[in-house]
Formats: structure tokens, sequence, C-alpha cells
């Protein structure tokens, strides 16, 4: 942590700023506690987020969580990329507790990302951890490195989408899971 506290305080004065003001003395570290916070994914494996809840279970129809808000950081510019994230899969055999979808994204999104590499890590660990007979993940989001920099456009945003197995091959179950995800309510 003392690294990357140093790495701010250089990060101040290469702007111009006078890291011993007021307002800045404790900025370092608190910068670097909310990066370590921002980036805490790298420190988790997949068998400690799932943590055993996967459950033995008779139904083979598709499993959908919708709007699971993710907060990520892009690796090109280490600006946020915030979003929502809608994960699909079905279940063969079993089924994967309910919170241990949010925390996969969690756990991806807290690292360096691209949006497409992690729509994609997503799909994979779901898969993975179900061993369903198919996984759908779609990821939409807005990027401040877009936003707030470069070509600066306010209202742009990026869906990616990862689709394997049936999702992938049966384009009934794909339509399936795009049009719950568009029309679903709440």
């Amino acid at each position: 942590m003392d690294s990357i506290r140093d790495a701010y305080h250089a990060i101040l004065t290469g702007v111009g700023e006078d890291p011993s003001r007021e307002g800045l003395v404790d900025t370092p570290a608190r910068a670097a506690r909310a990066m370590a916070f921002m980036t805490h994914g790298y420190a988790q494996t997949l068998d400690e987020v799932v943590n055993g809840a996967i459950f033995e279970s008779e139904s083979d129809e598709m499993v959908i969580v919708r709007n699971i808000e993710l907060y990520s950081l892009c690796e090109h510019h280490m600006l946020p990329f915030i979003g929502k994230c809608h994960v699909a899969y079905l279940p063969h055999g079993r089924v994967i507790g309910l919170s241990k979808i949010a925390r996969i994204v969690d756990m991806y999104a807290r690292r360096l990302q691209i949006q497409e590499n992690l729509t994609r890590e997503i799909a994979d660990a779901v898969a993975e951890v179900t061993a369903g007979r198919g996984v759908g993940v779609i990821v939409e989001a807005r990027h401040l490195c877009m936003q707030m920099r470069g070509v600066g456009k306010q209202n742009s945003s990026m869906t990616t989408s990862a689709m394997l197995g049936s999702f992938r091959t049966d384009i009934n179950t794909r339509n399936e899971f795009l049009q719950l995800v568009r029309g679903g309510t709440l």
C-alpha cells in the first residue's frame, strides 16, 4: 500500500499540485485505499467467491439475474466504466446461489479491464461453476475514458455479449434471453 500511496503523491506533484497543502495532505493515502478497493478482485478466486453455493436441482429452465450494477476501471486509462450486467444460464442438475452470480460479476469487474474481456470472463466463470447447458452474459456500460476525455461523448454507452453453449447454438434460447432482458420489469 505504501508504494501506491507514494505513486499518488508523485502524481499530485506531477500535475503541479502541492501535496502538503491542507486539502491534499491525506489524499495519497485515501487514493491508495480507494484503488485497493476498486481492484480487490485480484485478491479473490472463483472458489472463494462461490464458497460451495452450488445446489442440486431438477430445474432445467433459464435462470436470469438482470441489472447487476458493476463498477470497473478501464485498463487503458484507469478511468471508471459503470454499468449493468445481465447473466443467464441453463441449469443441468445444479444451480448456483443467487448472490454468487453478482459476486462473480464483482470479482472480475474489480480488476483493470476492457469490457469485452470482462463479459467473457463472467460467462466462462458461470459456465465453469454451474456446468450448465449454456450461459449468456450482456454488459452495458458508460466509459468515463470516452466521456471525460478524448472524444468527449457524454451519452455514449457500450454493449457487449458472450453466448456459450445453447445460447450460442440455439437461436430460440438466445432470443428468449434477449427478450427477457429487454422486456423484463421490476
